[in-house]
């Protein structure tokens, strides 16, 4: 199940799933607003965004009401999470997902909101979108691939063939927007070649993994796995973390694999993940490509849990194509 492709006019609701907006400062929050109705969409924000605990979250009874609201409401088209954070997992029972199957709209988010947004596409058959959070869109340089990219795969009915970013960067750009690194962009490279097609699953590894032994766990059958990982996942976490995936039931048919691009302070390089992933014999058949743009560095695409992805990964080209 598809929602309508957004059009200019239409009114995206931003929600707190996770962590609240109160951790984004104000002209970061006005900044991306003014960016994302510079692309012709209205605003809106939910009650309960601002609220802040301990945990700077809110209840979780506030953030399911915010997204039983957001999807209730005929006006909104499409919805967009505030940022990332730890605890998304605690909604997935207090969740109505008749109603979200009956009222379809897209859905936007990475990071922690992988748990959100498998466990609709499971439960619902909702095709949802791991990309930019509402926070990600008051970058001021460096941002110009997410937004591409982000109105391609939300906007057009094309299939969206994906290229690899000029540059990139992992820096802390909300704390100073003008003294940002750059680094150039090699593009993704082959781990396995081979060619596969399927339905696009995953996003933040060790979020995914929550999801391990429920029902909000998406099928693994004819499946195009896209992974990335954070900070937190040194070589040898995001080691384990893959094998406890390949145990999962009905991992074998898994069509191939996509990660995404690894953060600098977590250690992990191109030969430490080639080891890693000849360690797993369950991998040797299917095609692996690494290093696309996507995950908790900058400019991230946008691509679609429970869309389609085309895979031709060969030593000489890699073509990746999605569609919705």
């Amino acid at each position: 199940m598809r929602a309508p492709k957004l059009q200019a006019g239409d009114e995206i609701r931003i929600i707190s799933p996770s962590r609240s907006m109160s951790l984004i400062a104000v002209e970061q929050r006005n900044l991306a607003q003014q960016r994302l109705e510079g692309m012709g969409f209205k605003i809106s924000f939910s009650k309960n965004c601002l609220e802040s605990d301990e945990f700077v979250s809110s209840s979780i009874q506030s953030r399911v009401d915010d997204l039983h609201d957001a999807f209730r409401d005929p006006n909104v088209k499409g919805i967009l999470t505030t940022i990332g954070g730890y605890n998304c997992n605690q909604l997935l029972r207090e969740i109505d997902y008749c109603l979200i199957q009956s009222n379809p709209k897209r859905l936007c988010g990475y990071s922690d909101i992988t748990a959100l947004s498998n466990a609709i596409y499971a439960k619902t058959g909702l095709i949802t979108y791991s990309g930019p959070h509402f926070s990600t869109f008051a970058m001021l340089h460096g941002n110009e691939y997410t937004m591409e990219y982000f109105q391609k795969m939300m906007s057009s009915e094309e299939p969206v063939d994906v290229h690899h970013s000029e540059q990139w960067s992992d820096d802390s750009w909300f704390l100073d927007q003008e003294n940002r690194t750059f680094i150039p962009n090699e593009g993704p490279y082959v781990m396995n070649e081979g060619e596969a097609e399927g339905t696009i699953i995953g996003g933040n590894q060790c979020t995914f993994n929550l999801l391990q032994g429920t029902e909000y766990m998406p099928s693994f059958q004819n499946s195009i796995l896209f992974i990335e990982d954070d900070y937190e996942a040194q070589p040898q976490t995001f080691d384990r973390d893959l094998q406890s995936l390949i145990h999962q039931p009905r991992f074998e048919e898994v069509k191939g694999i996509v990660f995404g691009r690894f953060q600098k302070s977590s250690n992990m390089n191109k030969e430490l993940l080639w080891k890693i992933i000849k360690t797993k014999r369950e991998l040797n058949h299917i095609p692996i490509v690494a290093d696309v743009d996507f995950g908790h560095t900058s400019p991230l695409m946008t691509f679609p849990i429970g869309g389609q992805a085309k895979l031709r990964a060969h030593h000489t080209a890699i073509k990746l194509s999605i569609t919705d």
